[in-house]
């Protein structure tokens, strides 16, 4: 048996193949049948001693029993031990029970993860009031990789001059990434005030505005769902002054419509990372990937 292998579900198929031309691990697609009735037949190719199981977990609802069975048919064909790349994970916004009766959300998935993996790989997960991956996947390894300096590199490839830039993080729970990018970027930044009524009403406050007018903004978000907070945010640094707004973001998670929303708040470009295959994918994070699957050790 071989000693390691990449394995990808279908949909993370061409983002494997990038992770494959910088390791030089051999790639294997995991088959996924989906009978009439919704169920799935799932096939692992030939195992390894490590599998590196790669799924992005957007679109959570119609991955997370394929993935499990994925891990469940590796189990199987021999594999001693599996580690999960989900460049995206999903459900970690939900820390804690808002109102009474609701499912932690962030806890179930990663006990349900700590189950099927001996280790989970991800890229920026939502972390707010929990602040490591080890206090939700207890008992296995876990690591959180930062895309703050993806994110620099592609301002700085823009060009412009540090003293024009200002990077703006959209809310209070921005700032330590927001400014680690800036820091890479070698640019000022400022943390905007977000006041959320509902999914898509969002109101966005500025501290201070002396150091907006003129200046090529970047707005850095690490999940954009709908593009209502951006949005919002883009109006108020159009109002202020703002020479030009690009939009640079983590996990590119909205749709087509909700993307013409934010061009037309004022927003020049939007450009994403690709954990998430999504037509604004500007910025690969295989690298960022393949550093981490090289020092892996059982």
């Amino acid at each position: 048996m071989m000693k390691r292998l990449i394995a990808a579900m279908p949909e993370d198929i061409e983002p494997a193949r990038r992770l494959e031309a910088e390791t030089g691990l051999p790639l294997a697609e995991i088959g996924v049948h989906k009978f009439p009735d919704g169920e799935s037949l799932v096939r692992a190719p030939a195992a390894a001693e490590t599998v590196f199981l790669y799924c992005s977990l957007n679109d959570p609802n119609g991955k997370l029993v394929d993935l499990g069975l994925a891990a469940s048919a590796l189990r199987e064909a021999g594999a001693k031990r599996l580690v999960l790349i989900a460049p995206y994970l999903c459900y970690m916004r939900q820390d804690k029970a808002f109102h009474p009766g609701e499912a932690v959300a962030q806890r179930f998935i990663g006990a349900l993860l700590a189950q099927w993996f001996d280790r989970v790989i991800t890229v920026e997960p939502h972390l707010h009031r929990t602040k490591t991956l080890t206090a939700i996947m207890p008992g296995i390894e876990s690591s959180a990789l930062p895309a703050a300096e993806l994110l620099a590199a592609l301002i700085r490839r823009d060009g412009e001059v540090a003293a024009d830039i200002l990077v703006v993080g959209p809310d209070a729970e921005s700032q330590s990434w927001t400014s680690s990018v800036a820091a890479a970027a070698g640019a000022a930044f400022m943390i905007l005030a977000k006041h959320r009524s509902g999914d898509r009403d969002v109101s966005i406050l500025a501290q201070e505005t002396e150091n907006i007018a003129g200046k090529h903004v970047y707005l850095v978000d690490d999940i954009v769902s709908t593009g209502a907070t951006l949005s919002a945010a883009a109006s108020l640094l159009k109002r202020y002054g703002a020479a030009r707004i690009d939009a640079l973001v983590v996990h590119a998670l909205f749709n087509k419509a909700d993307e013409k929303r934010m061009l037309e708040a004022g927003i020049a470009s939007i450009r994403s990372t690709d954990t998430v295959a999504h037509e604004t994918n500007a910025i690969e994070i295989s690298p960022l990937l393949a550093a981490i699957v090289e020092k892996d050790e059982a």
